[in-house]
Order: C-alpha cells, then structure tokens, then sequence
C-alpha cells in the first residue's frame, strides 16, 4: 500500500493555516493606512494639534470624552464619562449617536477595518504609557 502524500501535507498545512489565520486580527491593523484615511476623512473637521469645529486628536487615546480644556462640547459630550480607548473609538466613529446621544457629530466611519486603522494611526499620537485599552470610565 502506498501512503497518501496528501494526507501527510494535511498534517502539516492544516495547523499552519489556522496559526496564521488566528494571528490576522493582531496584524490587520495598518496605522499608516489609518493615517490616510484620517487625512481623507477626520482632517477637515479635526486636527492632531489644533481644535476646529471638533476637538484635537494627538493624545486622544486616555482622555475622557469632552475634556480637551477650551472646547466648546455639547451638553452630551460635557457629561460624557467614557475614556476614549481602542473599544470606545471604535464604537464612537461607527455610530456617535448611539454611543452618546446627543451629541453634535454627524460623522461615521461604517467599514470596521478603517475603523481598526484610523484608531491604530490615533494610537501611535498617543504618548507612551498613556490611552491604555483598559477601563471605559472614570
């Protein structure tokens, strides 16, 4: 009888596979595609420095919502408790209005993986040891 070399493959590329494939989501986060799609699509209403009709970015990543000092936030955004982390973002830019109801964004980001990327962009603006993805509120 003469041994099925596909089987032995298998044994092999079928563990591979499933390594790689668990591994994709880490990987699937491209901060510098982030950083071009917030060019295209944050930047005429933010800033990474200065405040225009919405808030600056750099730091954002730790900071609660409605904080940055000078910013004229709606009442939502001023009551607002949550900490902007990975989780947050990402619930923020896919539907502002549910995440805080009230609140003046008319903005939204539908495609998950620009969402991934803008926040990976936003998380290489946030200075090391702060905007950690721990903890929604204070």
């Amino acid at each position: 009888m003469v041994p099925d070399v596909r089987l032995g493959a298998a044994r092999y590329l079928i563990p591979a596979y499933l390594a790689l494939t668990a591994a994709a989501p880490a990987a699937a986060q491209d901060a510098g595609r982030g950083e071009l799609l917030y060019e295209q699509r944050c930047s005429a209403c933010h800033g990474l420095d200065a405040d225009r009709t919405g808030p600056h970015h750099r730091g954002v990543l730790g900071r609660r919502a409605g904080s940055v000092p000078g910013f004229l936030y709606s009442p939502a955004l001023q009551r607002a408790t949550i900490i902007w982390n990975s989780e947050t973002l990402d619930a923020w830019l896919s539907n502002p209005e549910s995440l805080i109801p009230g609140q003046r964004m008319g903005y939204s980001v539908a495609d998950a993986r620009d969402r991934t990327d803008i926040i990976a962009y936003l998380r290489q603006l946030t200075p090391i040891g702060i905007g950690s993805d721990t903890g929604k509120q204070r």
